[in-house]
């Protein structure tokens, strides 16, 4: 049996500053610091016997701080990157409904239809993650492996993992900077062990002190 580990990474400026970066390079904030050091903690008992990175800055240190202290290489990977926006990297998520009306009503209520203007389809996004997840389980197969990548990434991996078309792809929560989500592979199949779990970022979660995370949990 194959353990995949995913790290979210931590709270980056664009999470903070509530804008759209997919391929955008941005920096981790203060609180993503702490919140990678908390994940690392989490992590720090547990047997890895590799990892593996998103290229952009902001996974890859968040690799790099659950990787610490254990002399072992990081391999990136550019197929782990976030969706490719387009037209939509680094403007204001409240500009996106006013500037992009069509593919902005698709990501939220039919993500599956998701073509980024300029960038990438959501069908796209999930091939290219399979791929190297694939590629991933068939290289260290019976080893644990922990990979830092992004929220969107997470998400549509879940979707997959839970067998689900992309047509479910919103009944798949969206999960916080640095929160940890366990898969299994075996014969086969994968199975999620542990999803999105924050429990260790306790006072400095990013999504629950979100506005737009509280609306959707009292609708």
């Amino acid at each position: 049996m194959t353990t995949l580990i995913f790290v979210r990474h931590g709270e980056a400026d664009g999470n903070y500053i509530r804008r759209f970066h997919g391929f955008f390079n941005s920096n981790l904030t203060e609180k993503g610091l702490l919140q990678i050091e908390r994940a690392a903690e989490r992590l720090s008992d547990t047997q890895i016997d590799a990892f593996y990175s998103s290229d952009l800055r902001r996974a890859y240190q968040t690799a790099e701080k659950v990787a610490e202290g254990r002399n072992m290489n990081i391999t990136t990977d550019e197929r782990l990157r976030e969706i490719n926006g387009g037209e939509w990297e680094d403007v204001p998520w409240d500009d996106l409904p006013v500037r992009f009306p069509d593919s902005y009503a698709d990501w939220l209520s039919e993500p599956y239809k998701l073509q980024m203007p300029g960038g990438e389809s959501m069908k796209e996004f999930s091939e290219r993650l399979t791929s190297a997840v694939h590629d991933i389980v068939k290289k260290h197969e019976g080893e644990t492996v922990c990979i830092a990548c992004h929220g969107t990434a997470i998400r549509v991996l879940a979707c997959y993992f839970y067998g689900f078309p992309l047509e479910k792809l919103t009944d798949v929560a969206w999960c916080d900077n640095a929160s940890i989500t366990i898969v299994t592979y075996d014969n086969g199949a994968f199975t999620v062990a542990l999803d999105g779990d924050n429990s260790h970022l306790k006072d400095i979660s990013t999504i629950e002190n979100q506005a737009w995370w509280k609306d959707i949990q009292t609708k």
